[in-house]
């Protein structure tokens, strides 16, 4: 990215921040009674159901956390290269992101998971060089990813779609130097959400508290801080629907549950959708729980297929699935969704046999 580039970003940003005083009007609107997601004041698909279970309030999403990738760290860059340029250029990502968008909210996709400090662009690593981060270390924010946000925000909200924004990820969030850092950068990206209008933004705090943060107050025992911080910041009466995420098969702790205006489950790991349909009782059970949503937006198991399968399963208990799309060289398929560069169109077996059974489920 030139120079050039960087200070016309910076510019934008700080034109954009000018103009908070007077948001654009936004035209989607999130909002949750019981177990049930609103847009606009209607239940989602309203009146519905798909063999014999509703489907009326739920909110298939697919996680897309690359949408806003960039990499800061220029010994890691390179490895990022489109094959045909042979450069990694974060602006065609969002620009091809954008691109697709209306073709997954053709399919019945109503909610994208995006991410400040993206997910691993390798699908799972134990090392993450790389630096991907929204947020600078001392928890101000990158004006660049915030500009190529804004721009997924607004089209979301052109489509009547829903983006669940998490703020932290366990392989970025060393990138922030202390506590105060991270309170800092979750006050500064709360705030921006809200001064800009958005209503079609759920918060997910943090990407599986309970994996590697370095952070205390972004694991477990303390997250449920941020949450209630996140709920507390108000614009004009208004405030952000917030919650946080486990990792695969966990189950949310009394004091999650308690906080939070919907509850985040992951399936990663759980091959059994026998499983899938346990976490939702299990979940259900915990202490503090009161009806509310429940939306797995991460799980990498598929067998679309397949009459049962873990999507079918978190159906038929009343739960929201999440597609997690990553490559898998091994097994054939090569342009996951979080695999950097990504292809973000509808462009293998595995996607389009989860955009089908999107379709088939929602009636669309």
């Amino acid at each position: 990215m030139t120079a050039f580039f960087r200070l016309t970003m910076v510019i934008l940003s700080i034109l954009s921040i000018q103009a908070v005083a007077n948001p654009p009007k936004r035209t989607t609107k999130v909002s949750i009674k019981g177990e049930h997601f609103y847009i606009n004041g209607q239940p989602t698909f309203k009146g519905r159901s798909w063999k014999g279970h509703n489907i009326e309030g739920l909110l298939p999403n697919s996680r897309m956390v690359q949408g806003i990738f960039d990499d800061r760290n220029p010994e890691t860059r390179a490895q990022w290269a489109y094959s045909d340029t042979k450069q990694w250029d974060a602006d065609r990502n969002t620009n091809e992101f954008l691109t697709a968008m209306p073709v997954w909210k053709q399919h019945g996709l109503l909610a994208i998971t995006l991410n400040l400090q993206g997910g691993s662009p390798q699908g799972y690593s134990k090392d993450q060089p790389w630096y991907n981060s929204a947020f600078n270390e001392d928890g101000s924010w990158e004006p660049h990813y915030f500009t190529q946000l804004q721009r997924i925000l607004d089209k979301a909200d052109e489509l009547g779609m829903v983006v669940i924004l998490g703020y932290f990820y366990f392989g970025q969030d060393e990138r922030i130097k202390d506590e105060a850092a991270v309170i800092r950068a979750v006050d500064n990206a709360t705030d921006w959400i809200l001064e800009q209008g958005y209503q079609n933004v759920l918060v997910e705090v943090n990407n599986e508290c309970n994996v590697r943060y370095d952070h205390a107050i972004l694991q477990p025992d303390r997250v449920h801080e941020l949450i209630q911080r996140v709920k507390n910041k108000k614009v004009k009466g208004r405030r952000l629907l917030v919650s946080t995420s486990y990792g695969g098969g966990a189950i949310p702790q009394p004091s999650v549950v308690q906080e939070s205006d919907f509850l985040l489950l992951h399936g990663n790991g759980v091959k059994d959708p026998a499983k899938i349909t346990e976490m939702v009782q299990k979940t259900r059970a915990v202490a503090g729980y009161r009806p509310m949503p429940l939306v797995f937006n991460e799980d990498d198991h598929f067998d679309f297929d397949q009459p049962m399968n873990n999507f079918v399963a978190a159906t038929q208990a009343y739960a929201s699935w999440g597609f997690f799309d990553y490559r898998m060289k091994d097994e054939g398929f090569d342009d996951g969704y979080q695999s950097v560069p990504v292809n973000w169109g509808i462009s293998s077996t595995r996607k389009r046999a989860f955009f089908e059974k999107v379709k088939e489920i929602t009636g669309l």
